[in-house]
């Protein structure tokens, strides 16, 4: 036990940047098991989409929809979502709601707030539109 004391005190730096490592990682499994939402691959998306009658709620600016976005998503922006203005995602409160972003990172806010509205399966698209385009599947171009 005396070796790791000495280890640490002659170490200081490093062993403080482990700690915090660690830290780090028991509050993401934490905030990953509490969630209001659960991650989804694409091909499970799909799935939701063709089986289930989910909604793909893609939260991106109006910009990066246009450019591309997966067939028959709702664009809602994140400050909508915060301000409880749903549209026509109210009554489908019972279906799966998949929420997209470009990377999978700034999604989990607007899924959480969507949970907390009511909606009883919220999704999040893993890794966002670039785990889509890596699955090779298709998107609309322009307006909706």
């Amino acid at each position: 036990m005396q070796e790791y004391l000495d280890f640490f005190q002659q170490n200081m730096i490093m062993s403080l940047v482990w700690v915090g490592l660690f830290i780090a990682l028991i509050a993401n499994i934490y905030k990953s098991a509490t969630a209001a939402y659960k991650e989804v691959t694409a091909s499970q998306v799909t799935q939701m989409m063709n089986k289930e009658e989910g909604v793909v709620v893609d939260i991106r600016s109006k910009d990066e929809y246009k450019k591309g976005h997966i067939t028959d998503s709702v664009h809602i922006l994140p400050s909508d979502i915060k301000a409880g203005n749903l549209g026509s995602l109210e009554n489908k409160k019972t279906n799966p709601i998949i929420v997209v972003c470009k990377t999978g990172q700034t999604a989990a806010e607007s899924a959480n707030e969507l949970a907390k509205a009511g909606f009883e399966k919220v999704f999040l698209l893993k890794n966002g539109l670039i785990s889509w385009n890596e699955a090779n599947l298709p998107l609309v171009r322009g307006k909706k």
